[in-house]
């Protein structure tokens, strides 16, 4: 079992997918970057990942219908959401979707730390 808990981007835009790990790296965890749901849907990280942080309109596959895809797979993974379109309806979906958090591009260091620090807290008290 990891130490460090595995944090996985998923975002179609690179550079705010590079710079989201660089930042996650920075912050002591281990990230791992997908340029689609689906590729994240497909890989090994799946089952280790213990915060997925998503950007919600994707191409093929948005942020909340991954969530959904997740769910129906039984994986219950501690969400962040990430858009540069902010949107007041999408935003109370993702949350009553059971989103953490919801961060309008760009967003800082300190506010993405909190959200993962709340999201690695609700995946302690789980037991598999």
């Amino acid at each position: 079992m990891r130490d460090t808990p595995v944090i996985s981007i998923v975002d179609d835009d690179e550079s705010s997918r590079i710079g989201t790990a660089s930042l996650v790296r920075s912050l002591g965890f281990v990230a791992h970057a997908f340029p689609s749901a689906r590729s994240f849907l497909q890989s090994d990280q799946l089952t280790e990942t213990s915060c997925l942080i998503s950007d919600v309109q994707m191409p093929n596959m948005s942020g909340l219908q991954l969530q959904d895809a997740l769910r129906l797979r039984g994986h219950n993974i501690p969400t962040i959401f990430v858009t540069a379109y902010p949107d007041n309806k999408v935003r109370a979906e993702a949350f009553a979707r059971g989103a953490f958090c919801f961060l309008n591009k760009p967003f800082d260091g300190a506010t993405l730390t909190r959200c993962i620090d709340v999201a690695l807290q609700n995946t302690a008290g789980d037991s598999d």
